[in-house]
């Protein structure tokens, strides 16, 4: 089966390490048929191609990361992945440009204000959307583990959250977000997602925010639960365990392995665990729907999909990036981490860097001090007098 990824990055200031409102200057140096705009103008988003191995999604993810970074280095900018800026404002500034942006800021508000966040989103092929169905529903019980690995939005608004993906929590503030429940058929789950567009809620179909979904445009099943990965490998190895899972659920009747019991309740629970544990403490184990360590709920996914990713060419290279990802704690825990021996400064640093594939440089001290004292006085002056700056 093939594989596709959709990244969103954040756009800063370097010296301030703020969000700024430049995604259309950044595009403008972009092909649009890879870089597009998001919900507000801090944001932009890549697709990659669609790819048969691990190896050429790699290769292409690193390859759009530099030729965005470029970009926005012409401009004296920054691209971050992370599911949030630690330095973002409380507030965003105008929408992107377009009749359905603005809708959603006048409808949602404050929700849409504070959607300073991004996420990673993977496509697998399906093929149709009755089977994309049934699959959304077998893996469900696994996507918070998914979620655990990518977490890196500990910090909002210049503070710890005690979270590991606090992007998780804005998220689930949409009405469509979250675990998705089980449907006997596509025609099932479109009458469902056709209540929510004639009642008001929703304006399209493209608004249903699950956690998984069949895509409204291509023949894939979408991963949308992860945060925004500062390392590539991370994506990869999320788009390999999804993959692994996704093909697992299409053979299920050959395999032999259960079936999904249709109990979805428990999922919201094991996704806010996840949000706020990270790789750092405990999962709910979805084999045993009790606490787990992190560690060891990874391991046994791992370990149930093996089999597939073997027979995928994938093992190796997934094995290798889920020992590395436990070895080297989450990206929200490698920021707590430089946040306490320096500041949210090197912080965001740090997910320039990895966000470049590249390890981070340590700034004077004496700039590091100046700059922190810009940055607490910007973010002082009010987020979105800045932001339109």
């Amino acid at each position: 089966m093939r594989i596709g990824v959709e990244e969103e990055f954040h756009i800063l200031q370097v010296e301030s390490g703020l969000l700024v409102p430049r995604a259309d200057a950044v595009l403008c140096r972009l092909p649009r048929r890879t870089f597009t705009k998001e919900l507000h103008q801090s944001t932009v988003e890549s697709n990659s191609g669609v790819h048969a191995t691990l190896a050429g999604l790699y290769a292409d993810l690193t390859r759009t990361r530099r030729r965005l970074d470029a970009a926005a280095s012409s401009l004296g900018l920054a691209v971050v992945a992370a599911g949030t800026a630690p330095l973002a404002p409380a507030a965003s500034g105008p929408p992107s440009a377009g009749a359905r942006y603005r809708h959603m800021v006048e409808e949602y508000r404050q929700v849409a204000d504070e959607q300073l966040i991004c996420g990673a989103q993977v496509h697998v092929d399906i093929p149709d959307r009755d089977t994309a169905v049934g699959v959304m529903c077998a893996v469900s019980p696994w996507l918070p583990v998914l979620l655990a690995l990518s977490a890196s939005s500990p910090f909002w608004q210049g503070a710890d959250t005690g979270y590991a993906s606090w992007r998780t929590l804005l998220w689930q503030r949409w009405p469509t977000s979250g675990p998705v429940g089980c449907f006997r058929s596509a025609a099932d789950y479109d009458a469902a997602v056709g209540d929510l567009v004639r009642s008001g809620v929703i304006s399209d179909p493209g608004m249903i925010y699950y956690d998984v979904r069949p895509s409204a445009h291509l023949r894939t099943l979408e991963l949308r639960i992860c945060d925004a990965c500062p390392r590539a490998e991370t994506v990869v190895l999320v788009a390999g365990l999804f993959r692994a899972l996704v093909t697992e659920a299409i053979e299920l009747p050959e395999s032999g392995a259960a079936v999904c019991d249709g109990r979805h309740e428990w999922l919201r629970g094991a996704s806010w665990r996840a949000a706020r544990s990270g790789l750092e403490g405990a999962l709910v184990d979805p084999r045993t729907h009790r606490e787990a360590p992190a560690a060891d709920v990874v391991r046994g996914l791992l370990a149930r999909l093996r089999p597939v990713l073997e027979a995928n060419g994938d093992w190796q290279t997934v094995n290798d990036l889920t020992e590395a990802a436990l070895a080297d704690g989450s990206a929200a825990e490698r920021m707590r981490r430089t946040a306490r021996e320096e500041d949210l400064l090197a912080c965001t640093d740090l997910l320039i860097a990895e966000t470049r594939g590249e390890r981070r440089q340590r700034r004077p001290a004496s700039v590091t001090r100046k700059v922190a004292r810009f940055a607490a006085g910007a973010a002082g002056s009010g987020a979105p007098e800045v932001l339109g700056s």
